[in-house]
């Protein structure tokens, strides 16, 4: 038998089985069972339906992770139209080429962030701006709530195909102008099915958002979440102190975040020694960058949280391994940090490959070096408007598999360890050395709270090892070590070939709204009297 997998079943399901159960604790401090979250999303269709908007328009969403951002998601989809969420991080300017390159009919964003929308209203396609707060935002803007209020409960449901475009989420463009990924029904669903799966999310869990909503929808949890019926917990960004303060007090069990997060709540467990669970055991979800054993170590050991370290990108749904693979680690021993760091074995129903230039497997020796190359039903369906880019992607080494860009080495098992971005791969005298490796490598020094290492430009060896360090101490003008320890420490515990030879101590590294650290900006900033970079590193 054959039923079509289409989104908005995600939340008819949580109403139709936990109607009257919490479904958000707002940032507001309201709280909203699914019957209720269900209705105001019944009555965004509505109003969006009344605005003209049809099956396939796009309405975009721009907003924190707030009840807003998952009663516009849901109200969209409803529609048939397609949900377009951006990263608030971005400027006017990205957002004018975003709302153009998708055609955006309509769009949601919160108060703090609407002005970056309205500095190009005259430039967009946009014809329908709606906000939380009209009071706190310039220009002619329609409130939420009112829209909500007027618009009433009945909507015309369209009938959906599964291989339809149901959402575009736009990556970062860190190397050239950001990209729509399409995803559709079918790939939402199943890799919300996966998410739940491998994820072990049930409906009892408290989730909290930590990860952006815009990311990939949450790494899916949009519809993971809300279909199991579990409970979200709306936040309007990351503070460590709110952090633990919310696990504890809502008994928290599920969340994710980036190695970067990790760090800022590893400082201040170090500096105040807080409480780190409520009633509820915690679950961590990581993903981005391999965090360094001792983090691991930090968040199993210290907060008695369980790890579990994921991969993938926007385009692959994104989730595709997990090292959460109880049977290769004892559970009570030092090994499992070791595979914990590793981005993993493939998720069910995921072929993960590592392949040389040529598009030949490589050898299993977690040794050799090639690209992560994927298949899988969570794969995006195309890039919007970019058909030669698509193509591409999906041919580049080897056909029909999507090309990560990941270099990686896969032991015995199939377990994946990603070494580098192909352009961060540092060429030094014609030696690869991996810029993770060295990054794992300082972060076990107790003086650096944070590292990003890139390829800084050499007269001797076309490029070398570069680490901008965030002491520990919080203040490079006082880190709290010198220079030349901590090359001498990279010195000790790697091949001399590889040991860092520059360092540069800075309060802060430049990061994505997820977390991750924006290499590139180093990079521009490092060769930005050079002709071009090495390796194109």
């Amino acid at each position: 038998m054959h039923k079509p997998l289409l989104v908005p079943e995600f939340l008819d399901r949580a109403r139709t089985h936990y109607g009257d159960s919490e479904a958000v604790i707002a940032t507001t401090g309201e709280r909203f069972t699914y019957d209720e979250l269900g209705e105001r999303a019944d009555r965004f269709s509505a109003a969006l339906q009344e605005r003209g908007i049809e099956k396939g328009d796009r309405v975009a969403v721009l907003d924190p992770n707030t009840h807003y951002h998952l009663e516009a998601a849901y109200g969209i989809m409803q529609t048939g139209a397609i949900h377009t969420p951006l990263n608030y991080r971005l400027t006017p300017d990205d957002f004018a080429y975003i709302l153009s390159d998708a055609d955006v009919d309509a769009i949601y964003a919160d108060y703090e962030y609407a002005e970056n929308i309205e500095a190009v209203r005259d430039d967009v396609p946009t014809e329908t701006f709606i906000t939380n707060d009209v009071d706190a935002v310039e220009g002619e803007w329609e409130s939420f709530d009112a829209v909500l209020e007027d618009a009433g409960t009945e909507y015309d449901r369209p009938e959906m195909d599964e291989d339809e475009i149901i959402t575009i989420n736009y990556t970062s463009g860190t190397t050239g102008d950001p990209k729509g990924v399409c995803r559709t029904h079918r790939g939402e669903t199943i890799h919300a099915y996966l998410t739940v799966a491998h994820q072990e999310i049930s409906d009892d869990d408290v989730y909290l958002w930590t990860l952006p909503m815009f990311h990939a929808n949450g790494w899916g949890h949009i519809f993971a979440v809300t279909g199991i019926g579990a409970t979200h917990v709306c936040t309007r960004g990351i503070d460590a102190a709110e952090i633990f303060e919310t696990v504890r007090e809502e008994h928290v069990s599920y969340m994710c975040g980036a190695p970067t997060v990790l760090n800022m709540l590893v400082d201040y467990y170090i500096e105040h020694e807080p409480e780190t669970t409520g009633d509820a055991p915690v679950r961590l979800a990581t993903a981005g960058s391999a965090p360094p054993e001792a983090t691991i170590r930090t968040v199993e050991d210290e907060f008695g949280w369980y790890l579990k370290h994921v991969y993938g990108a926007t385009e692959t749904g994104p989730l595709i391994t997990t090292s959460d693979a109880g049977r290769l680690f004892e559970a009570d021993s030092d090994d499992r940090f070791r595979i914990k760091k590793r981005q993993g074995l493939a998720f069910l129903g995921t072929e993960i490959r590592v392949v040389d230039e040529d598009g030949n497997d490589i050898p299993r020796d977690d040794e050799t070096l090639g690209e992560v190359v994927v298949r899988g039903n969570q794969i995006m369906e195309k890039y919007w408007g970019k058909p030669d880019a698509t193509e591409e992607a999906f041919t580049d080494r080897i056909e029909g598999y999507y090309h990560t860009g990941d270099l990686a080495t896969i032991d015995e098992h199939g377990m994946i360890a990603i070494q580098d971005r192909k352009k961060d791969i540092i060429i030094s005298g014609g030696e690869n050395i991996s810029s993770i490796e060295l990054e794992d490598t300082l972060f076990d020094h107790p003086e650096v709270s944070d590292v990003a290492v890139i390829p800084a430009p050499s007269e001797k060896w076309g490029e070398t090892p570069k680490a901008f360090v965030v002491p520990t101490s919080g203040d490079p003008d006082e880190p709290g070590v010198s220079e030349e320890d901590l090359v001498a420490f990279t010195r000790d515990n790697l091949a001399g070939y590889k040991t860092v030879h520059r360092i540069e101590f800075v309060a802060e590294l430049p990061t994505t709204a997820t977390g991750k650290v924006q290499k590139y900006e180093l990079r521009e900033e490092e060769w930005e009297d050079e002709d071009q970079m090495v390796g194109q590193g």
